[in-house]
């Protein structure tokens, strides 16, 4: 308990100092246990419905060990107990509601996680072996068009390994982004923690997705779905920006192509 307490404790410390100094936990951290920062509302659904079931968790777990310490420990038995209607009625209500109390959120979850409400922004995501292609095609001809590799050396200082890429995906923020996924070769999939979205590139496939990012920052994923020998090299990195910001990318992006 003691070291819970503490470990909770140094958690807070250190996320206060994260945020005073305006950094989140966006990416992955060595021997991270929990989650990433939440960004979408349907991240924070995730996180609060994981929290609803640890609490669940260890009530069960020391209900049931309680019992079997009961039964092992014992020295009164019913020589001549056939039946016990009660007890029956008992260990078999307690469990439905539980599982009634989890199922709820979980259904409203993959509701929530598999609806598309009225996108502004539409990005197709294309995996390659092993890099991913983007297309913005919302903008008629202007169709914005790149190609997104890893950054393998020259990073530059606060850069992460194998998490860094040469093209961004730039959305707004306060936006309903929507995200087709396919795949050119093999399987692959979109992942991207902290916007609690995955969703698998298969080829000849069109998927979707969308995210709602609800603050400004930049985000790490990575392909999730083992595709070759260089799977482990196609991060994903979404940056997102102020619509104005937005904006402005797109009209250097098109005068850039002209």
């Amino acid at each position: 308990m003691i070291y819970y307490t503490l470990n909770n404790l140094l958690g807070q410390v250190v996320g206060a100092i994260f945020r005073w100094h305006g950094i989140l936990l966006d990416t992955p951290e060595p021997w991270q246990l929990g989650f990433q920062d939440a960004a979408s509302p349907v991240m924070e659904e995730v996180i609060f419905l994981h929290d609803q079931i640890m609490f669940i968790f260890p009530i069960i777990i020391t209900a049931v060990l309680w019992l079997i310490v009961r039964a092992l420990t014992t020295k009164h038995y019913h020589k001549y107990l056939y039946e016990g209607t009660l007890i029956e009625i008992i260990w078999t209500l307690i469990p439905a509601a539980i599982l009634v109390f989890i199922a709820f959120p979980s259904l409203k979850l993959l509701y929530l996680m598999d609806e598309v409400i009225d996108p502004a922004l539409t990005i197709k995501a294309i995996g390659h072996q092993w890099y991913w292609s983007y297309e913005y095609s919302d903008y008629g001809s202007d169709t914005i068009e790149f190609d997104s590799y890893m950054i393998p050396h020259q990073l530059n200082n606060g850069d992460l390994r194998l998490l860094e890429v040469d093209n961004r995906i730039i959305v707004p923020i306060q936006t309903q982004v929507r995200v087709l996924v396919t795949a050119a070769d093999v399987l692959h999939s979109f992942a991207v923690p902290s916007l609690s979205v995955k969703i698998d590139a298969v080829p000849g496939r069109l998927n979707q997705t969308s995210f709602f990012i609800k603050r400004p920052g930049v985000f790490y994923g990575q392909c999730s779905e083992i595709c070759g020998a260089n799977h482990s090299f196609m991060p994903i990195v979404i940056e997102a920006v102020s619509l104005d910001k937005y904006i402005h990318w797109v009209a250097n992006w098109s005068v850039s192509r002209s």
